[in-house]
């Protein structure tokens, strides 16, 4: 039987789109079983507001999940991701559908995600690694590209800064757009993750000889590692605030990440910029007129190294 998370219900059922996706569930699931030759198995059904993970077993009685999420311009490329990386340090993609945004994917373990790992000096340079090896690969073609995002972003800036309260958090989205606008020039052929922070790296079943870490739910992208660095910044927020100096902190964590990368930390940390000027200019637009203290802090703390 079909589980749909209540967390999903709520979001997707405030419009008619939603509910005609939300409405069409059951019969993908059945038609999904019969032709990728699966069957419903034991197991969490795993999600949240945007698409969830229902655990089937396959043919020959591994396990797997269907992953259900309306095409939309965030997730239309992570089969293309997924296809790319081919299981190097991500999960594997078994079979999609395109059309309807369906995929099958390997089963890993959701219990021990990478944010259960008690050092997170240790988490970020798990998160360094994997970055490193998944932007080792050149963007396929097909991907939404940095070269884009960023001028969309500078060309938003101006609306945006007339919507805010505050002048020094006016003149923090400035610098923060300056350093976007020196940047868009080179703005990368990477094959970007987008969203890796440490609830989207799990560990993989015990036994399938997979590794020690594996990235999940990519928003792929083409352009620059820097751009990839700033959600393990601002995830497990609690360590940095709690930390006796939070700047330092936060520049253990961002060398740490770069110097797995291997990237040179200035075009990081103006990438970095980029992503807080993205969350800002997210912010702005649901109706706030203030910026949110983690990016504030970031963009400071870089700003300063």
């Amino acid at each position: 039987m079909l589980t749909i998370p209540t967390a999903l219900l709520d979001t997707r059922g405030r419009d008619e789109e939603g509910r005609s996706w939300l409405a069409s569930l059951p019969a993908l699931h059945e038609r999904y079983l019969a032709e990728w030759d699966l069957r419903p198995a034991e197991g969490h059904v795993e999600g949240g507001i945007a698409s969830f993970l229902q655990p089937v077993r396959r043919a020959d009685g591994t396990r797997a999940y269907l992953k259900f999420q309306p095409v939309d311009e965030e997730n239309i490329g992570e089969a293309i991701g997924l296809r790319a990386w081919d299981g190097r340090d991500s999960v594997r993609l078994l079979d999609e559908d395109p059309a309807t945004g369906v995929l099958l994917l390997e089963a890993l373990d959701a219990t021990r995600p990478l944010s259960k790992l008690a050092d997170s000096g240790a988490a970020a340079e798990v998160i360094g690694g994997l970055l490193a090896s998944l932007t080792a690969h050149k963007a396929p073609e097909g991907l939404r590209t940095l070269a884009d995002i960023a001028a969309q972003m500078l060309a938003d800036v101006p609306k945006t800064l007339a919507a805010m309260a505050d002048e020094d958090e006016k003149a923090l989205l400035r610098t923060c757009a300056d350093a976007v606008a020196e940047l868009v020039g080179e703005p990368g052929d990477r094959l970007l993750h987008w969203d890796l922070h440490y609830d989207n790296v799990l560990a993989p079943l015990p036994g399938t000889g997979r590794g020690e870490w594996l990235a999940i739910d990519p928003k792929p992208l083409a352009g620059d590692p820097g751009f990839d660095i700033l959600p393990a910044l601002h995830n497990r927020w609690s360590e940095i605030t709690g930390a006796g100096d939070p700047a330092k902190a936060l520049l253990r964590r961002f060398d740490a990440i770069t110097g797995a990368l291997a990237i040179d930390r200035d075009r990081a940390a103006g990438w970095t910029l980029g992503r807080v000027l993205q969350n800002s200019l997210w912010t702005v637009e649901d109706g706030e007129d203030r910026l949110e203290e983690p990016q504030m802090l970031i963009a400071r703390v870089l700003l300063a190294r």
